[in-house]
């Protein structure tokens, strides 16, 4: 099966200038930037690194990557952030478990003895309270539902609708946000009975660059989708 990284970036200049060029190129297929609007030379960088390099139309992250599918070759995704969040060296244990026959591969940060060193109190609690409630909720057996690092099949996208407005627009209306597709996709592979496995991975703190998490705007809206999933 064929590999695509998906790399989405937004003032990130700082980390793709230490952590693209430990992503070796005998790892993936393809290698896709999807650029959210940067004006720090992010954009400069992807391209005179000879990147294939998509500038999003609309904002938040679910639309990067939905903007994005149309060029994506492979039959893995593996989503990554360039903050240094995510250790790239974990790439070929992702690609090695995917080949084990799972539709997805998350690489938890709460997993046995890896940990967390971007975490302050008020993600590590909603981090635990959001994986303890789609466990509860989904009978699964989750360590970490949020994080971006991951691997997945393509076609897990089209069968559970990651790429359709439905299950976004009313919680992004409600609290005025734009949400990602990973909380969602960890709660709709438990509810399908998807083929799921977690290898454990440390999330370094992140390298320069603005966090953008909405702590409160997120974590309302994935509240909203959990639950109404689970209504549904």
């Amino acid at each position: 099966m064929k590999t695509t990284i998906l790399i989405p970036t937004l003032n990130e200049i700082e980390g793709m200038r230490i952590i693209m060029p430990r992503i070796k190129r005998e790892w993936y297929d393809q290698l896709i930037i999807i650029d959210g609007g940067s004006s720090d030379g992010t954009v400069e960088y992807a391209r005179d690194n000879n990147y294939f390099l998509v500038v999003q139309k609309e904002k938040g992250m679910r639309n990067a990557y939905r903007e994005t599918l149309e060029y994506v070759a492979g039959d893995i995704v593996i989503t990554l952030s360039p903050d240094g969040n995510c250790i790239p060296e974990i790439i070929p244990r992702l690609i090695d478990r995917m080949d084990e026959g799972y539709d997805m591969v998350i690489v938890s940060r709460y997993l046995q003895n890896a940990k967390s060193e971007d975490d302050d109190m008020m993600t590590s609690f909603g981090n635990w309270f959001f994986t303890s409630l789609v466990n509860l909720l989904y009978k699964s057996n989750y360590t970490d539902v949020m994080g971006i690092y991951r691997a997945y099949r393509k076609d897990v996208i089209y069968k559970l609708a990651l790429n359709k407005d439905g299950a976004y627009v009313v919680p992004e209306r409600l609290f005025r946000t734009n949400l990602s597709w990973e909380p969602l996709l960890s709660v709709l592979a438990a509810k399908n009975g998807l083929k799921v496995a977690e290898i454990p991975g440390d999330e370094p703190k992140r390298i320069g660059g603005e966090r953008k998490l909405q702590v409160f705007q997120w974590g309302a809206g994935y509240l909203f989708q959990i639950l109404t999933e689970r209504i549904k």
